[in-house]
């Protein structure tokens, strides 16, 4: 860093006495001389508030249409040892946080990750349509990094464990249910129609 005392020739610098630096100082100029630290604390800053672009669809419990939400944007804010996956509207209001207090099931169909959240009253569905493949994988990493339980994990094994199939189970049963409602749907329709055409 070039400063108006470093400009001095070497005859004034004999006179006047360098000021002492303060802490501030001290730890701004180690920073700047190491600069792997300040590459490390650069990449941290990134990956905290890092957003994604994403186009959000949302299917409600008992429901078997998706809702187009609208554009939105998802941070992965990380948090001492603990983490979550936010979207955010462009007005800033949070849409849904994932972390470990989620019981969902999140995978990947092309650029859309669809996330299978179970609530008390059914499963509740968002998709979130990525803008290209990486975004999806990164989006997808996040929310699954974010949701993992790990103190669970090794803390109780079989806990953990069976919490997950629970959730898996729930998820399962909620898609046959919708899947039969859309056989039956259609099945309603094509004799309709056969019934129309015969009369």
């Amino acid at each position: 860093m070039t400063t108006e005392t470093g400009a001095m020739d070497v005859d004034a610098a004999i006179l006047v006495a360098p000021p002492e630096p303060n802490r501030e100082t001290a730890t701004s100029n180690s920073l700047n001389n190491n600069p792997q630290a300040t590459t490390s604390t650069e990449s941290q800053v990134r990956e905290m508030y890092r957003q994604l672009p994403v186009r959000v669809h949302v299917r409600r419990p008992g429901k078997d249409s998706w809702m187009y939400i609208g554009r939105a944007t998802v941070s992965h804010e990380v948090m001492g040892q603990t983490s979550r996956v936010v979207v955010r509207t462009g007005a800033e209001k949070v849409l849904v946080t994932f972390g470990e207090h989620c019981d969902l099931q999140a995978e990947r169909r092309g650029n859309f990750v669809v996330v299978a959240c179970v609530e008390t009253d059914g499963v509740l569905s968002w998709s979130l349509n990525a803008v290209n493949i990486a975004d999806t994988l990164r989006l997808l990493a996040s929310i699954e990094l974010a949701c993992y339980r790990s103190k669970q994990l090794f803390s109780d094994p079989m806990r953990y464990t069976s919490s997950r199939r629970k959730i898996e189970r729930v998820i399962r049963d909620d898609r046959r249910k919708r899947h039969k409602r859309k056989r039956d749907e259609e099945t309603m329709i094509s004799a309709f129609a056969q019934q129309r055409l015969g009369g």
